[in-house]
């Protein structure tokens, strides 16, 4: 349908906007919330909250929850950042929660730390500017539109900090603002054409852990049981595990062994990730990795960690819906939203999981994320943005039907 009269002043103050877009994304791009920076975090985190505060918007703060410590780079948990969730909930409208984390992965010591604009003014590249510091940008201005043109919206704004590492620190504030809302709309950036994500695979992390019995190479080798081995052994299993063509993905990363050469190493570990199409594929590659620990007393001995935090995310009939509701709105603005598929995982997948139907690639369009070269499609501020507003908007209203049939397709 085309845009209502209110819908179209809601696009054209957007469009009005546009410079303030963009030195509110300079300002955010130029926090370095990576590397668990806490008071970067904090930072940004007063700076979104205040905002909606000024909107009417109550603000609960959760605390974190612990993460596993055999996780690699696991942080302890203690002083993690809390989870913030913003809420203006209208009685008797649908409730939509948006959901962005404040994390990116890039080194806040590090020599990329600004937003460089291009010479045509088209891009601009800098830390997390599309993922997703973009997106919540957009985000948090799309709510202020809406105020200021008086137009209803019923939304809850989570923002989290830990994303990147797993979201294990927030997992409990995404299941149960999942379980209280109708909708979900997280804000990473869109794919490479601007497509939306329709599915997602699961993902997870494994540890390997051998013992054995550590010996001087010299003068007792033989009394040595090498854990390096045992290690190298687990891992030569693992590398033929991995089956592209049904979706079982499996990849070791990081090594530990021996600090010395002489000595008979007796402890070793190796760190790896999984993606799996669907929970069965999942469930195949946790036995697959069990299967390779041996009983407790064993020497040498292997021991399997692991955590499939993120589930696969398949496209539901609930979720087809939302998607199409959406692409409905970007061609009302003149937008194209095709779907896609992608084996990058988000906080979608847990939202989706605990039973709230997500769309989870609305924000920013641009590429190169993870990397020095990250960059943002400038103009896909204002059309993002308009694209969100016109969305959370025309969701309130009842759009779409709402939480009862809407979560049978899940």
């Amino acid at each position: 349908m085309p845009l209502s009269p209110a819908e179209q002043r809601l696009c054209s103050l957007i469009e009005s906007r546009h410079k303030a877009l963009v030195e509110d994304l300079v300002l955010h791009v130029g926090i370095p919330t990576g590397g668990f920076n806490t008071p970067a975090l904090d930072e940004t985190r007063e700076r979104f909250t205040h905002r909606l505060t000024r909107l009417g918007a109550g603000v609960e703060f959760v605390a974190a929850d612990p993460k596993p410590r055999w996780l690699y780079g696991a942080e302890s948990g203690n002083g993690a950042p809390p989870t913030a969730i913003c809420s203006r909930l209208l009685p008797g409208r649908p409730r939509i929660l948006l959901a962005g984390h404040l994390d990116t992965v890039h080194n806040p010591e590090g020599s990329f730390r600004e937003l460089t604009f291009s010479s045509d003014g088209r891009t601009a590249t800098g830390p997390g500017c599309v993922d997703m510091k973009g997106g919540l940008v957009i985000a948090v201005a799309a709510l202020e539109a809406l105020e200021a043109c008086n137009l209803e919206a019923s939304w809850s704004f989570l923002f989290n900090s830990d994303e990147e590492t797993g979201s294990y620190h927030s997992l409990t504030a995404l299941r149960s603002q999942a379980a209280c809302h109708d909708f979900g709309l997280a804000l990473e950036p869109a794919l490479p054409g601007g497509e939306l994500a329709i599915e997602r695979m699961g993902a997870g992390q494994f540890m390997i852990e051998t013992r054995g019995r550590s010996a001087h190479v010299g003068r007792d080798f033989t009394a040595g049981v090498s854990a390096v081995n045992a290690l190298a052994h687990a891992l030569v299993s693992v590398s033929r595990m991995p089956d592209p063509e049904k979706g079982r993905i499996l990849s070791v990363g990081p090594l530990e062994g021996s600090s010395a050469t002489n000595v008979v190493p007796d402890r070793a570990r190796a760190w790896g990730n999984v993606r799996f199409p669907t929970p069965g594929v999942g469930d195949e590659i946790a036995r697959m990795l069990d299967a390779l620990a041996t009983e407790p007393d064993a020497l040498p001995g292997v021991q399997i960690r692991r955590s499939f935090n993120r589930p696969a995310k398949p496209m539901t009939p609930a979720v087809e819906s939302l998607g199409l509701f959406a692409r409905s709105a970007a061609e009302d603005l003149g937008q194209q939203l095709p779907f896609a598929k992608t084996g990058g995982v988000c906080d979608g997948n847990i939202l989706q999981e605990a039973g709230l139907p997500t769309i989870d690639t609305l924000g920013v369009r641009g590429g190169g994320l993870h990397t020095p070269n990250e960059w943002i499609e400038l103009p896909s501020l204002v059309e993002r943005c308009q694209l969100l507003a016109v969305l959370v908007h025309r969701l309130t209203l009842g759009g779409l039907s709402s939480t009862d049939s809407t979560r049978k397709g899940l």
